[in-house]
């Protein structure tokens, strides 16, 4: 016992820039969470549905947008690669597009504005965790979340609904002068893809896929099953995200740790250790909470401990995408993504009608089962090699 709380000290406690990154983001992740339960509350589910249905928009939006893949920028910026402007300038022209499209088509500006403000948060953080600038991530990450706070429910309540999506995209004005900035530093000089448009290109495949994956089970289900079960499934999803997120603050720590080729195996254990843990009380603990907070949301109950199953292995297979994009062997993430996204579209399509939100969360569960257990073979497969 002694040992491995010495372990967990050193290893964890120990690394300022962890802790750096935790802090941020755990904290972060609390005022969002309370921001969005908050909202959740005062909704019903199928006025939360709809409202999660046009960000997820706004976050499709951002994949296609980011060219410039959010992990190529990590990397190469950690590597001390001057690609910053580059990267930045093709994303940005991408994201004004997106903003034409969702503004013209679907006529909501709010959603528009939120896609490029996601944009400006992606590419700013990678470039600062690339520069183990973590100390100022985090104080950019509790900006933009405090501003998320303040902004979304006062808006909320000028406007009602239609105001929240106006104050998250104004949360992201911080980022926004950072970008400015960081763009003015390094030139413009295309001549730097060429050479590593292999790795870039998988990147931007494999965050699209991703992103997919995180965006299109929302866009199915609004159509298909209706919002009020994507109000269900969203609050269900959104627990998810929140036992997961110790393991994307380890996550966002590693990847340039493993860029750089710097050791880190005692991290990756304690995180796994951790993630049981989580498993644990999410399957016990979380679902009496929802009973308590949301009586409107029943139907996230059992999808929530469902779900907590898939911590774990969700868990393993972001340390193994953050060991082989630090490798620069983004195909391997990339094939699990891409199978994970037709999975995905399949299940939802199957079993969403027949089971309901339950039947989502076992799709949840299976592919992040997958992914864990595909990645795991091709690590023994190299150093096989």
């Amino acid at each position: 016992m002694k040992n491995t709380w010495k372990n967990f000290k050193d290893n964890i406690i120990g690394k300022k820039g962890l802790l750096s990154i935790g802090f941020a983001d755990i904290v972060g992740s609390v005022i969002s969470a309370f921001f969005w339960l908050y909202i959740a509350s005062q909704l019903n589910p199928e006025i939360y549905g709809e409202l999660i249905y046009f960000i997820s928009i706004a976050g499709l939006a951002q994949m296609v947008s980011l060219l410039g893949s959010s992990n190529a920028l990590t990397v190469y910026t950690a590597k001390n690669v001057k690609i910053q402007s580059t990267l930045f300038l093709i994303s940005i022209l991408a994201a004004a597009i997106s903003l034409a499209i969702i503004t013209i088509f679907l006529n909501r500006l709010d959603a528009g504005l939120l896609a490029v403000g996601f944009v400006v948060f992606s590419l700013v953080n990678s470039v600062i965790l690339g520069k183990k600038l973590f100390v100022k991530y985090s104080k950019l990450v509790l900006s933009q979340k405090i501003l998320t706070l303040i902004l979304g429910i006062g808006l909320y309540f000028v406007f009602d609904v239609y105001g929240i999506i106006y104050g998250l995209a104004l949360s992201y004005i911080p980022h926004l002068v950072i970008f400015v900035k960081e763009f003015s530093r390094t030139k413009i000089d295309f001549a730097l893809l060429k050479p590593r448009k292999g790795f870039i290109i998988n990147n931007y495949v494999m965050s699209l896929t991703a992103g997919l994956g995180g965006s299109v089970d929302k866009l199915i289900i609004a159509p298909v099953l209706g919002f009020a079960l994507l109000g269900n499934y969203s609050l269900a999803a959104q627990m998810l995200t929140m036992m997961m997120m110790f393991t994307a603050v380890v996550y966002k720590y590693l990847l340039p740790l493993d860029a750089s080729g710097e050791p880190n195996k005692k991290i990756r254990q304690i995180t796994i250790i951790i993630s049981i843990i989580i498993t644990v009380l999410g399957v016990t603990i979380l679902p009496n909470v929802i009973d308590w907070i949301f009586p409107k949301f029943i139907d996230a109950k059992d999808a929530i401990q469902i779900m907590s199953l898939g911590i774990i292995p969700g868990t393993i297979s972001i340390l193994y995408s953050s060991k082989f994009l630090g490798m620069e062997k983004s195909k391997f993430v990339l094939i699990t993504k891409f199978v994970s996204l037709v999975v995905l579209i399949g299940g939802f399509l199957y079993f969403g009608p027949i089971y309901g939100t339950v039947g989502l969360a076992w799709v949840i569960v299976a592919i992040l089962t997958w992914e864990s257990i595909f990645l795991f073979i091709m690590s023994r497969s190299l150093r096989a090699v």
